[in-house]
């Protein structure tokens, strides 16, 4: 066998005294870099004194309340608030930092109902379509909830078309409405006779229902089958409140003439009483402008109609 050159055997010799030195302080012969000089040595790899060791990978932060928390704390909680989130899909099986569930923390601050409606969140509801009809008719703002919740739409029709939000309406169920108004209900949906959820404010006299259709932002101008607007059946029925209200705060046209060719001061005359409300009202459409020279089809005006029917105060702020 050849004898390794001098040469060879030097460079086996230098390898063979760095490996000895590498074991010799527990360094990983690896991790040796060469210096400027062509020895080896460590990289420092210890903690830095201005930073510390490594710390441990942060944990998961505490659940944040979630919107029905928020909806369900304080010492009044928002019902209707509530509602909206159940009927929008809101989990109500999610918990807060402190492992609560909206329905444990309503109660334990004693809101009860808030909480009896938090329970029944994921039941099933076997009709929702039906179901929300029936609430709204009924005036039971939970059941509206869960039945929108359950898949319900919120403008789903009755066999007369008429739209939950209609049939809130007509009994004047504010809480229904108010959940259906925040979901996005129409309030021009007109059903077979020609009402919509607006019409009827003028109907029934309801200030507070006219106030919170108001930011839906109806058409004041749709007619009823009589071809009337809101204020009409309004003045008809002595609804004094109301007339004020929409006419301070709408732009229905006071002077809007009907298919029976009467205006709303005409029908305040020929189909009211005469008795103090009629003489409110009749006064109010005065002071917006009503027109008490126009006649009806007849040619008759109001004020010959308040004469004929012996209606003194009334023909008195007519003659004005």
């Amino acid at each position: 066998m050849p004898h390794p050159s001098p040469l060879r055997l030097a460079g086996l010799l230098c390898c063979l005294a760095v490996l000895t030195a590498c074991s010799s302080d527990g360094s990983d012969p690896a991790a040796r870099t060469l210096s400027s000089d062509g020895t080896s040595t460590v990289p420092d790899v210890s903690p830095d004194p201005a930073t510390g060791p490594p710390s441990d990978p942060p944990s998961d932060p505490p659940s944040a309340p979630t919107p029905l928390h928020v909806a369900v704390g304080g010492a009044t909680p928002s019902p209707t608030e509530v509602r909206v989130l159940l009927a929008r899909g809101a989990d109500a099986a999610a918990t807060d930092a402190q492992g609560r569930t909206a329905e444990d923390l309503a109660r334990e601050l004693g809101h009860d109902r808030v909480a009896a409606l938090l329970a029944r969140a994921d039941e099933p509801v076997a009709d929702p379509r039906a179901a929300l009809l029936r609430a709204a008719s009924a005036g039971d703002p939970d059941a509206a909830a869960l039945a929108l919740r359950a898949g319900a739409r919120v403008d789903v029709r009755d066999e007369r078309r008429r739209t939950p939000l209609l049939l809130a309406v007509i009994d004047d169920r504010l809480e229904v409405a108010a959940l259906l108004a925040r979901l996005g209900a129409d309030p021009d949906a007109v059903d077979v006779q020609q009402d919509s959820p607006w019409l009827v404010t003028g109907v029934t006299g309801s200030v507070a229902m006219g106030q919170l259709l108001l930011p839906l932002d109806p058409d004041v101008t749709l007619r009823n089958r009589y071809g009337g607007v809101s204020i009409i059946p309004a003045s008809e029925r002595g609804h004094v409140a109301y007339v004020r209200w929409a006419l301070q705060h709408t732009d229905v046209d006071v002077d809007h003439v009907n298919d029976l060719g009467w205006t709303a001061l005409l029908e305040a005359v020929v189909l009211g009483e005469g008795t103090e409300r009629w003489q409110r009202v009749v006064g109010i459409l005065l002071a917006h402008g009503a027109d008490p020279d126009l006649p009806d089809r007849d040619g008759v005006t109001a004020l010959q109609h308040a004469r004929a029917r012996g209606y003194d105060e009334i023909a008195a702020l007519l003659s004005r």
